[in-house]
């Protein structure tokens, strides 16, 4: 799991300061970083703005239809986010630049944010808020010092979620010409193929994500968030929105459609235009993106499993060792990932290159958190008496664990995988640069015909990636509001 970063150590072991220094500090490298830092800065605040004021209003006021609006606030999640700029682009060619990437990104990435901020909200115990409010508090006040700073928590998350998918982002922001580090590299590795060039700016790139990471982790802070004390809260008291409804289902309406109803419009409209589906490669593409991406689920559910189990029943500093280095690695972006394995295949194991086996090891890197996270989750609530009395009966100890835990661990090995999956079908730039000569996925399918302005013949491969999606949207849409309401 270290391979990503061994690799950005390598290259300045290797490359030398002396030849990396001019490479970093270039004009070039100054525009990509003004535009990356200021598409965080201002990507992240939008971002926990639209996802915890989407979150309040479903969960704590009299908004009309909240079910509704629930799902459509996190719908966006199930179109992929160079999807959502193929329509974009699509219904607005002049959209370009720094305007045009903080839309397409903040429209695609702010459920990442709405999801995490909506369990918090629904597992919040009113009796502080109505406390604040006897003292005299008004709505705002409450909301801004007491409401919000128990969701900390889920914006630091959220956000920092939010922050690395911006950093690793690459079709999105290719579509309308605004260049960031990603898309820098992406070039860089076409031109000079993983040249010095190339390492110097993913050098760059994950020293960004490490300093995201790291102020992270300091802001988090040591305060507790559990509600103590006997009994369990009451169900909150909805706040009535009076005369601000109409402007509030105005606003919601508005972002429905940009962030919605935009990119599928466009999709149908593209393939009412076209003999999109009449393309032979688009089933074999199909086919293929189920291979790999259920095999990129199978072997990170094999590599979680063993992972979850040792962090969840013998914790200690070699569990937190472990667990803590598939974060980092999965922090870095997908396209430093790909150079590495790029670099060790070619250096270590030739035969490697461009395999299935490479790829499917790329998903395992990038996406190992998203099974870990529900497998540990599902392994921690497992009673171990059971087992126990497994072994009483006279099973051994592996059997008692196949027999008596495994089925219990189902839902949460289902909801790992499908996550997994879900990102591994609308992968790019790992597949782009990993995948075998002649494998087509909807993904790169769907990126060659888009990027030669081939939009009809497009639109299939959108439509499908977004059907694929829906499942495992549902499923976390679902999860979230379980984890809220306990």
């Amino acid at each position: 799991m270290l391979v990503p970063l061994g690799y950005v150590v390598s290259v300045v072991v290797d490359v030398g300061w002396g030849t990396l220094e001019p490479l970093i500090f270039r004009p070039r490298v100054g525009e990509l970083l003004v535009n990356t830092v200021l598409l965080v800065v201002l990507g992240v605040p939008a971002t926990v703005l639209l996802g915890v004021g989407g979150a309040w209003l479903v969960e704590r006021t009299t908004l009309p239809g909240r079910r509704f609006w629930a799902v459509v606030l996190v719908a966006p999640l199930a179109i992929p986010a160079f999807v959502a700029s193929y329509g974009w682009a699509s219904a607005v060619p002049s959209i370009h630049g720094l305007s045009g990437g903080l839309l397409v990104s903040v429209l695609a990435y702010y459920p990442l944010v709405y999801l995490p901020a909506m369990a918090a909200i629904r597992g919040l115990d009113p009796a502080l808020e109505e406390s604040a409010r006897s003292l005299g508090l008004g709505s705002w006040a409450v909301f801004g010092r007491v409401v919000l700073p128990q969701l900390r928590l889920a914006i630091l998350g959220g956000g920092l979620i939010v922050a690395l998918h911006l950093l690793a982002e690459y079709g999105a922001f290719a579509f309308i010409r605004f260049d960031t580090f990603t898309t820098a590299i992406v070039v860089q590795y076409q031109s000079t193929f993983a040249g010095p060039a190339a390492g110097a700016l993913g050098v760059v790139l994950s020293a960004l994500c490490l300093t995201l990471l790291v102020g992270e982790a300091a802001a988090r802070g040591r305060a507790r968030y559990a509600r103590v004390g006997s009994g369990a809260a009451r169900p909150a008291v909805p706040q009535r929105l009076g005369a601000s409804t109409p402007l509030v289902l105005l606003a919601l309406t508005a972002l429905g459609v940009a962030a919605v109803a935009v990119p599928l419009a466009s999709v149908v409209r593209w393939l009412a235009r076209g003999d999109g589906w009449a393309q032979p490669e688009l089933w074999p593409a199909f086919g293929q993106t189920v291979v790999l991406a259920c095999g990129g689920a199978l072997a990170a559910v094999l590599v979680a499993l063993p992972l979850a189990w040792l962090t969840s029943r013998h914790p200690g500093p070699l569990a937190r060792l472990l667990e803590g280095t598939s974060y980092v690695a999965a922090s870095l972006p997908a396209i430093i990932v790909a150079l590495a394995l790029v670099t060790v295949t070619l250096r270590v194991l030739p035969g490697l290159y461009q395999t299935a086996f490479t790829v499917v090891l790329a998903y395992v890197m990038i996406f190992l958190p998203r099974a870990l996270v529900p497998l540990r989750s599902g392994i921690a609530q497992a009673p171990v008496a059971l087992e126990e009395m497994a072994r009483s009966l006279g099973h051994p100890p592996l059997l008692a664990r196949l027999r008596v835990t495994l089925p219990l661990l189902v839902p949460s090995i289902a909801a790992g995988a499908a996550l997994v999956a879900l990102g591994a079908a609308n992968e790019l730039t790992a597949t782009l640069l990993l995948a075998p000569n002649g494998t087509r996925t909807l993904a790169t399918q769907f990126w060659s015909q888009a990027s030669a302005i081939d939009y009809p013949a497009a639109a299939p491969y959108g439509l499908l990636l977004i059907l694929l999606s829906v499942p495992a949207v549902a499923m976390m849409f679902a999860q979230s509001r379980k984890w809220g309401a306990r």
